[in-house]
């Protein structure tokens, strides 16, 4: 597995003349705070798989139609950015492209389906689960890679005039793997693994642990039973985790992840989100951090009362050093009003700003974001006046699968 790593940094250099590649040491993926230099990121850029999504945009959890090559050219786009900032990135292509074939193989193995359900006991054995097996030996690297992308399901049944078998082809397509913020989290302790809110984006966890065990890295849990989390739902902040629970993410899985000490901190702050919106389904999507004393929100957020359905409360847990239990500090406290008190100044998003994904960048050093490119002057004008270096990012296609700047990136490594 090292070589894969070593092989990849390689790649990387040879590819961007002006990027360093960063040398592994025995701890390197902790990030202990949304606004400290990033060095480190896992992206997927969108290709086949999409194209199932975006012909049923709904179904397959999309604002609406958008087209599929250029969103993935905005994605490389993107990619060319962060690298031009010295940052390593990542992508998921690469790593399978180098990652063992029996481990690529066993991956393919769990998503290709033969359905033979229509077929005689007798046809069943022909063409059932030893053919399978067959083909999968057979596969090059890339069908492998296309398996896993398009999970797909053949359902067989012999031809009427008993001349063979024919078949229904199906896709369960991860149409959604390019949003790699959202089946992992990195904490100061470690990676661990989400679980998807969405039955049809589960498979997507298995993928990107296999990236991370091909880079050498164990996670160090996974959310299991009737919890869920989706990685939009994490910040990590110095001194402090903050986890939102809302439509991705639910009392169950932090209940987990305290109990299993993954945080890293000795305070969690749990955000409660009290309506469902799908254009703020994850606290990232309301909610983001620029510095150690700045960060945004959305401002109906910010402005509402208690017992508003846009009222944000909050959980604060804390553990002395060296304890290992954490205990309920406060229940039901303003979130607002907890990060004036930590010492955040809050730049409002409005609506407009926000239905164009505003607040959904991706803080890459102290005051330094990758933004939804497209915003108010009035919005601007406030990021330059707290003296925010903006680099405004196209994804005006991409946006529309209900996902931004932060989204599309699980930052590995942040320098502290």
């Amino acid at each position: 597995m090292k070589k894969v790593f070593l092989y990849i940094s390689v790649l990387f250099f040879v590819a961007c003349k002006d990027y360093n590649p960063v040398e592994r040491t025995d701890k390197p993926y902790c990030p202990q705070a949304e606004w400290n230099k990033a060095v480190t990121i896992l992206m997927h850029t969108p290709g086949i798989e999409l194209f199932d999504g975006v012909a049923h945009p709904t179904a397959g959890l999309f604002e609406h139609y958008f087209n599929v090559d250029s969103a993935a050219a905005e994605h490389r786009h993107y990619i060319e950015m962060l690298r031009a900032n010295h940052i390593h990135v990542y992508t998921v292509e690469d790593i399978l492209q180098q990652m063992d074939m029996d481990v690529l193989r066993s991956l393919a193995a769990q998503v290709l389906t033969y359905d033979v359900s229509a077929l005689s006991p007798e046809d069943a054995e022909e063409v059932g689960e030893n053919y399978r097996q067959q083909t999968l030996r057979e596969m090059s690297r890339n069908d492998l890679i296309r398996c896993l992308l398009l999970q797909p399901t053949i359902r067989l049944r012999k031809t009427e005039l008993n001349t063979g078998y024919e078949a229904v082809y199906e896709h369960n397509s991860l149409m959604n793997l390019y949003f790699t913020r959202d089946q992992s989290i990195n904490t100061p302790k470690g990676q661990v693994i989400c679980k998807m809110n969405s039955t049809q984006r589960a498979p997507e966890t298995r993928i990107i642990r296999a990236c991370y065990e091909a880079l050498g890295l164990t996670p160090i849990y996974q959310i299991e039973g009737d919890g869920r989390m989706e990685g939009g739902d994490y910040i990590p902040a110095g001194t402090v985790s903050f986890i939102g629970q809302g439509m991705r993410t639910n009392a169950e899985a932090i209940d987990q992840m305290l109990a299993h000490d993954v945080f890293g901190h000795d305070t969690v702050v749990v955000a409660k989100q009290h309506c469902r919106w799908q254009l703020e389904m994850h606290l990232d999507t309301y909610f983001n951090i620029i510095d150690k004393d700045l960060c945004t929100m959305v401002a109906r957020r910010q402005d509402a009362p208690v017992g508003d359905p846009y009222y944000i409360s909050a959980d604060i847990y804390v553990r002395a050093p060296g304890e290992k239990n954490y205990r309920l500090e406060a229940e039901d406290v303003s979130f607002v009003n907890l990060l004036r008190q930590r010492g955040f100044a809050i730049i409002p998003i409005e609506e407009a700003d926000e239905l164009h994904y505003a607040n959904n960048y991706l803080t890459i050093a102290p005051r330094h974001i990758m933004a939804v490119g497209g915003q108010s002057e009035g919005l601007q004008n406030a990021l330059k006046a707290h003296g925010v270096k903006v680099e405004w990012v196209p994804l005006e296609q991409l946006i529309c699968g209900y996902g931004a700047a932060h989204c599309m990136t699980q930052v590995m490594q942040r320098s502290n």
